[in-house]
């Protein structure tokens, strides 16, 4: 287990000692960022007024193999594949398939929010933006981790979604109305959204290794395996396919072939043929501002890091950094972790793909970079953001023992253990089962076979659920509520930890029996 108080204390002299002078050395700072947040490989980017300037690896592919990760290896980069579906969309305006503003059941006639005036009202533009109303995450259970519901079930179960803001009122990060993005791009060229993205964007821009499907990738060879912490050290688990979530996910690519991509679109959509695969216009329109995003403070060690302005374009983040704007997303899956990030005045652009769910080691080494392009004063990015997460892991440690501590632990369940098991049905996921087997109480999302754990007793009518996949660290409480008769009213969930992903929406979730205990005697 890592000791992190020891952790904080090393980072903290390191950064006391490093010398601002120092030369910039991407392959040191790059091994050093992977060895401080237990990372195995990763796949850096760089490329500037055109040029690459590297497109290589460091690490490993997966630990225990040592064959080192290279130019050429592919990574998941999960949401990074959302501005490949709004640049299929920019070129289908251009082709006056589509027009960004038009209403979408012109495109999907059963497209179906869960306001009517909503469904009616947005828009092929609101569909990227994440200002639909809808709360951050919300529908991710869905598709994640994989589920069988098809795209079509998913799209269909979005009339079921409870908004959590008014339409267009507020930003709220989102990834079902991308996969509806997706359906329309599918719809409008003919093809399905991989075949599609490969033909019009991959295919051109030469990006003859990027895949758009985890077997695919699979096939390859030369692809890296997916880590995940379990009992906080690395871990090779099995990859995530979620071939129902394609247009806000679906994209594994690697360094060399990121690279083509983003000199493409720091080139205002033209290609090194000079062709333009996106006019200049709809490029330009890809990194407007379109929903405003608020600021939040960062830790006060990383206060160099507070934009002046954040908002949402199209398939991009934007915000400012030494005065440049910035237009840039992340990526999450299971296993791999990334960023994409371009400095459009300064014809930057730094890719940084990941084979272990951590955002710090990203994020030291493209300050680092950026401060070295930007002619910034540097900083030791590695140990501040170390000592900063380790801080941050530390107190929600705390947190959950204390939660713990404070939790009526004498209490028994208001019913025998036998009357919580059944089926219960939430209105978009569906059915969750809790059965006895073996003398254990199980829960299983029904359409999510990773989601499958043992339920222990907490206190008064609320248990925690143990996925038996320990790497998705997304242990859940289940509590019951009871009718006045002593039978279950419904059950809700909520994340024990505040680390977990987000899209794990269990607080969104509100299941009611299928079929009413036989028997709602209390226990003696």
């Amino acid at each position: 287990m890592t000791n992190y108080r020891s952790l904080i204390c090393a980072a903290l002299l390191a950064f006391a000692g490093a010398s601002h002078a120092e030369e910039f050395n991407l392959e040191a700072d790059a091994n050093r960022a992977l060895k401080t947040f237990d990372v195995p490989g990763m796949a850096v980017a760089i490329v500037k007024d055109g040029k690459v300037i590297t497109a290589r690896g460091f690490g490993v592919r997966k630990l225990g193999d040592p064959t080192p990760v290279d130019g050429k290896t592919l990574f998941e980069v999960a949401s990074n594949s959302k501005a490949f579906t709004a640049a299929a969309l920019a070129m289908l305006v251009d082709e006056d398939k589509i027009s960004w503003d038009d209403p979408v059941t012109k495109h999907l006639p059963g497209f179906q929010m869960f306001d009517s005036y909503v469904t009616g009202q947005m828009t092929v533009r609101d569909l990227l933006t994440h200002r639909s109303g809808l709360g951050l995450g919300a529908g991710d259970l869905l598709w994640w981790p994989s589920t069988a519901f098809s795209t079509d079930e998913i799209i269909a179960k979005l009339r079921y979604i409870k908004p959590a803001t008014s339409f267009r009122s507020a930003y709220a990060y989102d990834n079902l109305l991308y996969i509806v993005a997706g359906k329309i791009i599918a719809e409008k060229t003919g093809k399905p959204w991989g075949v599609a993205i490969h033909d019009r964007i991959l295919a051109p821009l030469g990006m003859n290794g990027t895949k758009t499907s985890v077997p695919d990738m699979l096939a390859s060879g030369d692809y890296s395996a997916p880590h995940s912490k379990i009992n906080e050290r690395a871990a090779v688990v099995k990859p995530m396919p979620v071939p129902n979530a394609v247009g806000a996910v679906g994209i594994d690519t690697n360094a060399e072939d990121i690279a083509r991509w983003m000199n493409m679109l720091l080139n205002g959509g033209r290609m090194e043929n000079g062709q333009q695969l996106i006019s200049a216009q709809q490029a330009n329109e890809l990194w407007a501002e379109q929903t405003p995003i608020r600021i939040s403070e960062p830790p006060p060690a990383l206060a160099a890091t507070k934009p002046n302005f954040a908002a949402y374009g199209l398939g991009f983040s934007l915000r400012d950094y030494k005065g440049h704007k910035i237009a840039m997303h992340g990526g999450a899956l299971q296993g791999f972790y990334s960023t994409v990030l371009m400095v459009p005045d300064q014809k930057l652009g730094i890719a940084i793909l990941t084979n272990a769910e951590n955002r710090s080691v990203m994020a030291s080494l493209y300050y680092r970079i950026l401060d070295q392009y930007l002619n910034a004063q540097p900083s030791d990015w590695i140990s501040l953001y170390a000592a900063q997460e380790a801080s941050a892991h530390q107190e929600e440690l705390a947190r959950q023992g204390k939660e713990h501590g404070a939790r009526a632990a004498k209490s028994s369940p208001s019913l025998p253990l036998a009357s919580y098991d059944g089926e219960y049905e939430d209105a978009w996921y569906g059915k969750i089962s809790i059965q006895n087997e073996g003398g254990k109480h199980i829960f299983r999302f029904l359409r999510t076979p990773d989601l499958t754990g043992e339920l222990e007793h907490f206190q008064h009518d609320t248990f925690i659920v143990r996925w038996r996949e320990r790497n998705l660290n997304a242990d859940a409480y289940v509590s019951f509520a009871l009718n006045p008769d002593g039978s279950i009213e419904r059950m809700k969930m909520a994340p024990v930890s505040s680390e977990t992903d987000f899209s794990y929406d269990f607080r969104d979730l509100t299941f009611t029996p299928v079929k009413p205990p036989k028997s709602a005697a209390k226990a003696p």
